[in-house]
């Protein structure tokens, strides 16, 4: 695996990723904000063909806009993040899917959860996103298309976007082939 903008501090035992998130750093692209930012820390490896990607999160979100989570990566302009967000000191479940401009879709995690678990699910050009409080229950807050390209960077993302950085936890990640 390797960084794409590596965090000023990380370390790896057993399969976790302990990461400290870089100050003023992001991934968006231009929608509404009307700026692109592509500074924030991807862990990542390629992966081609249909798969599954799973990991647990753990963050102390502090500053607004602190996020954790997967991403999924073709280039600079086309990529998939998802996991928490940090709003107004609540925490949220986060899709941004870009595709030469960033959407952004939300949905509350009521009394800021200690962790959560992500699955992300690609099928060809299309991503499913699904997380869970418990590491059983998944629900599906997102269906997007993403990209027709055959292989992609899939890995553990965050930055601090606002804020002097954060220290979060992953465990687990791993990727299996899906096979529709």
């Amino acid at each position: 695996m390797d960084w794409y903008n590596e965090p000023p501090a990380w370390k790896v035992e057993g399969d976790a990723l302990t990461v400290t998130t870089g100050p003023k750093t992001d991934f968006w692209r231009k929608t509404h904000y009307g700026f692109i930012r592509d500074s924030g820390h991807f862990y990542s490896r390629e992966v081609a063909g249909d798969f599954i990607a799973e990991v647990k999160i753990a963050g102390q979100y502090s500053a607004l806009y602190d996020q954790a989570g997967l991403m999924l990566r073709v280039d600079e302009t086309t990529w998939l993040k998802c996991g928490v967000e940090y709003v107004s000191g609540q925490q949220f479940a986060s899709v941004v899917v870009t595709r030469d401009y960033s959407d952004w879709s939300v949905a509350p995690l009521l009394q800021n959860p200690p962790a959560i678990w992500l699955r992300v699910r690609r099928e060809g050009d299309a991503v499913e996103v699904h997380y869970a409080l418990d590491g059983r229950a998944y629900t599906m807050i997102r269906t997007a298309h993403l990209t027709l390209a055959e292989a992609l960077r899939v890995g553990p993302m965050c930055a601090s976007p606002e804020g002097a950085g954060f220290a979060v936890a992953f465990e687990g990640f791993a990727v299996r082939p899906f096979g529709g």
